[in-house]
């Protein structure tokens, strides 16, 4: 069996790619300081795939990332790269590879990074003189890629997501005034699901329900009237709305205001809705404590799995029970990590985005039960 550790003091490259996340700078740092440990040299791609195609390097030591620590987005930028979809443009990212002799690749990103590094390390396209051990960390704000609890950046949007609501419910209590509150998770509802709990919101929208839009429309509706004949006030109801929901802000309103009229009469004050979108402030800010922590711990695990010659396999963080070889091994070096192999990471992330997943039908599932008890 071929034997896919660098060599000694090889340098090797680290990639931020796709959505950035909070917490990527947190990984940055922990993996340099790791590899600088081991003798190796660090080299930063700039601005993903897109960098790695023009050769945009950067070295990088313990004292470039001492201070990225606490800050937001990527200090590697990243770009969306339609040229490294083609074999062209990945020959010539592999061609910069081996002119600088980079040994190992560490991509930190979501789904579409991982099955970049898939593509840039297949040997039937690659051939069988390139060698580059490749690693990922799963970042994704979305919390959409399997194999993993949690990826970094999902805490800290949950905490914006949840202040952001906390103060739209402030004005909206003060008018009685109902609030559909879009967020970020254009397959994934996951973001909606769990801010609607943590924010007390009184309902929640998300693709993964499967409702059509009239079920949608009667979700809120029956909500909106339900805060209505509350006893005393406020009458304040808020909505949160997952982006990938199959209604758009504009028609949801429509309908909703349009069905309002209708149940409640021309002798009821009408009600005031209003849509606000949280969009890309949900990926920005600093990353949370656990952020921090979740990004620094994934970011050793692939590193360390890199050096020991594990290969297109990614770091994952509290799978539930032990699994199947054939899919990864528990981290030696984080009790509650595992290094898993990228084919099972996009197999499982196809299930929950389709909703063949068993963890989808149990979201589905439990939101299903609590529908009736989130308005209090």
């Amino acid at each position: 069996m071929t034997d896919l550790r660098p060599r000694a003091g090889a340098p090797i490259a680290l990639l931020t790619s796709g959505g950035d996340a909070p917490g990527m700078n947190a990984a940055i740092r922990a993996a340099t300081a790791v590899l600088a440990a081991a003798g190796h040299p660090t080299v930063g791609v700039q601005h993903g795939y897109h960098g790695l195609i023009r050769g945009d390097f950067v070295d990088l030591g313990p004292a470039d990332v001492a201070s990225i620590l606490r800050e937001g987005g990527t200090t590697l930028g990243s770009a969306r790269s339609m040229e490294f979809m083609t074999v062209a443009g990945r020959d010539r990212a592999r061609g910069h590879l081996r002119a600088r002799g980079i040994a190992g690749l560490v991509v930190i990103g979501g789904n579409g990074s991982l099955a970049g590094a898939t593509a840039l390390t297949d040997p039937a396209e690659a051939g069988d003189d390139f060698r580059c051990t490749v690693t990922g960390v799963p970042a994704s704000i979305d919390n959409d890629i399997g194999l993993t609890g949690m990826a970094i950046g999902v805490d800290t949007a949950m905490n914006t997501i949840v202040e952001a609501c906390d103060k739209i419910s402030d004005t909206a209590s003060a008018h009685d005034r109902t609030f559909i509150v879009e967020v970020m998770g254009r397959d994934c509802g996951y973001l909606a699901m769990t801010a609607a709990i943590a924010a007390g919101a009184d309902a929640v929208l998300f693709r993964e329900a499967e409702k059509t839009p009239q079920q949608i429309v009667d979700t809120v509706v029956r909500t909106v009237i339900r805060a209505r004949e509350r006893a005393g006030r406020p009458k304040r109801v808020i909505i949160i709305k997952s982006e990938g929901t199959p209604l758009s802000n504009d028609q949801l309103k429509e309908r909703v205001d349009a069905a309002l009229r209708e149940k409640l009469g021309p002798d009821t004050p009408p009600v005031e809705t209003r849509v606000t979108v949280l969009g890309h402030v949900v990926r920005g800010g600093r990353p949370s404590a656990f952020d921090r922590l979740l990004a620094s711990r994934l970011a050793h695990v692939a590193v360390k799995a890199l050096l020991a010659g594990e290969h297109r396999k990614m770091a994952a963080w509290l799978l539930p029970g032990d699994i199947p070889s054939e899919i990864g091994i528990r981290s030696t070096d984080d009790p509650y990590c595992f290094v898993v192999d990228f084919a099972a990471v996009q197999e499982e992330t196809r299930c929950l985005l389709d909703g063949t997943s068993k963890l989808v039908q149990w979201r589905r599932h439990i939101f299903e039960d609590v529908e009736d008890i989130l308005p209090l």
